[in-house]
């Protein structure tokens, strides 16, 4: 773990600059897999829309923290928690490219189960292409990839999770492939 990683609350002044920071992120890992030639970019360029980002931190049961190192802003992570049900959702999570592989985002996960100890079942979703965040998930944080959205069997959420709508909006996200992961603490 990277002793010099701290989540901090994100700002409402500190909101436009987190959308955007997000935005180039997520951008990176697609162009870093397919190149400018890309086709997962919705009607404004982007691989994560303004409107699924303002809805996951605009959610009832959401936490949204500003990744620090030291004193730096090097990413960002949005976290829904159900405390009745012991289940949380991991929204989203992103490093800044140039902060790769510095122990930054394994240590984000590990602060983000200890602040929630209660939560016994967590989840998230990413896309089929992102090999970084798949390795992640699975040999980092342990995860396990438990169903593969795709066109022979759609995204639809379930009574159990956490999400409380489809990921898909009129920008057409939510088109491509998703691995849905779980991560289940004994």
């Amino acid at each position: 773990m990277n002793k010099n990683v701290s989540l901090i609350p994100l700002e409402e002044n500190d909101r436009e600059q987190f959308i955007i920071d997000n935005q180039k992120a997520f951008k990176y890992g697609a162009t870093e897999e397919f190149g400018m030639r890309d086709n997962h970019v919705n009607s404004d360029g982007e691989i994560i829309s303004r409107k699924t980002i303002e809805r996951c931190i605009n959610k009832n049961n959401s936490e949204t923290y500003r990744i620090m190192l030291n004193e730096e802003k090097v990413g960002g992570v949005i976290i829904s928690i159900n405390k009745e049900k012991k289940r949380g959702e991991l929204e989203i999570l992103y490093v800044s490219p140039e902060f790769h592989s510095k122990g930054i985002g394994y240590t984000t996960w590990c602060l983000i189960e200890k602040m929630h100890p209660e939560i016994k079942i967590w989840e998230t979703i990413t896309p089929y292409f992102e090999k970084r965040n798949i390795h992640f998930y699975v040999n980092r944080c342990g995860f396990h990839i438990t169903k593969f959205y795709n066109e022979y069997y759609k995204q639809k959420h379930d009574e159990n999770e956490v999400t409380e709508s489809e990921e898909e909006d009129e920008d057409g996200e939510g088109d491509f492939d998703m691995f849905y992961f779980e991560k289940i603490i004994e």
